[in-house]
């Protein structure tokens, strides 16, 4: 089977920063820095992307380039003979899987929340009858289950039409789209009465604030927002030529992730303070807290329509790139065409993601950990604090082992082309001190996750 190639580096740049730039930017990273102390939260955030994620990222690239395979096959094509390395292509694949099994149905939501603005059914209402929309849309399966089917279709369709003519073409088209309304959102936001509050609690970091949790938070959502682990860039880097070095490209897809990211955060906050909404309100804050704005808001209904469509652009660029990871696995294993892949893997997807769409209602006595969990926090789990970290760990390992690729081989094909090249000296950084950061990092982090009400492992561990 010969191997696509994308059709320009802006597509490569705009489809890979697409990955990226998903429900971890425009979703979890506002109430994640809304719940851990606003500027505080984002400046270990950005300190995790540098010396966490770049160097990752990079590392994903390479492999894919030098591989020209999917997850699937990168380590049988770099491995040495009788090496196990490949096992990690095989939990790549899985865990893609479990990422879209919660990611389509959140991404449904946002679809579902910029029908309701368009249709004009989210605003003058109560304050009691915004706040319950959320609530309603998740007690009713149909509405769960169908957007989820909508979300499904349109990715695999899509990717139907090929990698330049389907996913190239549609994902460039659909993060300039992002960009703009972003920017307008965001000049909307400024003017609000609340603006300065918002942006001093968002921008001006409390260092007192601080603490492991923040820590932990900030190192996970680095991995989550970057898609990083699982194979997710390495996809793309098999898709391109060695025109360009690759710590350069890396630079310019965490410039993009990161601008998105705050951006989200400069859209939200300054509208929390002028109506007075909990910037600590977690997951809820983009429905029920935005929402709540907008109803409130003059000419509301407009602006709540580019807002969610926004959200909807950002978390369809993760789904569509996901997709292709999964369905370019696939591929290498079974040999399909790329139609049948297509409709193979989007049955597959859509009947995994049921679970999700069906735990905030029929499912909803399945209780993972604390009280008010659900399927979508267990696979959340299982992705964010565990597949990620885990998988990133075993990315660096196999590029700087002697008994893996090895670092001389990740340098060189890291620093093939022009542009930016990845320092030597960072050797001892990569191959000691950042495996034992993120092994540190993923320890601490599932000993202060609450598996049950008031119940920690590190906690347990104190009461003895």
């Amino acid at each position: 089977m010969e191997r696509e190639k994308l059709a320009s580096r802006l597509g490569f740049i705009l489809l890979s920063a697409g990955c990226a730039i998903g429900c971890g930017n425009v979703w979890k990273f506002p109430w994640m820095a809304g719940q851990y102390g606003g500027g505080a939260f984002v400046l270990i955030y950005l300190i995790f992307l540098i010396i966490l994620g770049l160097p990752v990222m990079v590392m994903e690239f390479s492999l894919g380039r030098a591989s020209q395979a999917s997850p699937i096959g990168i380590h049988k094509k770099l491995q040495k003979p009788g090496q196990k390395w490949h096992w990690h292509g095989k939990m790549a694949l899985v865990a893609n899987f479990i990422l879209m099994m919660f990611y389509t149905s959140v991404t449904g939501w946002m679809l579902y929340y910029f029908v309701k603005f368009v249709k004009g059914d989210m605003t003058n209402l109560s304050a009691e009858a915004s706040a319950s929309q959320f609530g309603n849309m998740l007690n009713s399966p149909l509405i769960m289950v169908g957007f989820m089917v909508i979300v499904v279709v349109l990715g695999f369709l899509i990717l139907s039409f090929g990698l330049q003519k389907g996913v190239e073409k549609v994902t460039k088209y659909m993060m300039i789209a992002l960009l703009g309304l972003m920017i307008i959102l965001a000049i909307n936001s400024f003017t609000l009465e609340g603006a300065k509050e918002g942006l001093s609690f968002y921008l001006k970091p409390d260092l007192s604030k601080i603490n492991a949790n923040v820590i932990v938070g900030a190192m996970n959502q680095a991995f989550f927002t970057l898609s990083l682990g699982i194979g997710s860039m390495a996809i793309f880097g098999s898709y391109i030529g060695k025109e360009r070095s690759l710590m350069g490209e890396s630079l310019n897809i965490l410039g993009l992730d990161t601008f998105v990211a705050i951006m989200a955060g400069l859209i939200i906050f300054p509208a929390c303070f002028t109506y007075d909404i909990e910037v600590g309100a977690g997951p809820s804050l983009l429905f029920e807290s935005m929402a709540s704005v907008f109803n409130n808001m003059s000419g509301g209904r407009f602006w709540g329509s580019l807002f969610f469509l926004f959200m909807f652009f950002a978390a369809m660029s993760t789904i569509i790139a996901v997709f292709e990871n999964i369905l370019a696995m696939l591929r290498e294993i079974t040999g399909w065409s790329r139609i049948k892949g297509c409709i193979i893997a989007g049955v597959l997807i859509f009947v995994l993601s049921v679970p999700c769409a069906l735990g905030f209602n029929l499912l909803s006595g399945f209780v993972p950990f604390a009280k008010g969990t659900g399927v979508l926090d267990l696979e959340d789990f299982l992705v964010s604090n565990c597949c990620l970290p885990l998988g990133s760990l075993l990315y660096v390992l196999f590029c700087v082992s002697k008994k893996g690729w090895g670092f001389e081989n990740f340098l060189k094909e890291a620093n093939e082309g022009k542009g930016l090249k990845m320092p030597r000296w960072i050797k001892p950084y990569v191959t000691y001190v950042l495996p034992v950061v993120i092994i540190a990092i993923f320890i601490i982090g599932i000993l202060t996750f609450k598996f049950a009400d008031d119940f920690t492992i590190l906690g347990w561990i104190k009461s003895l």
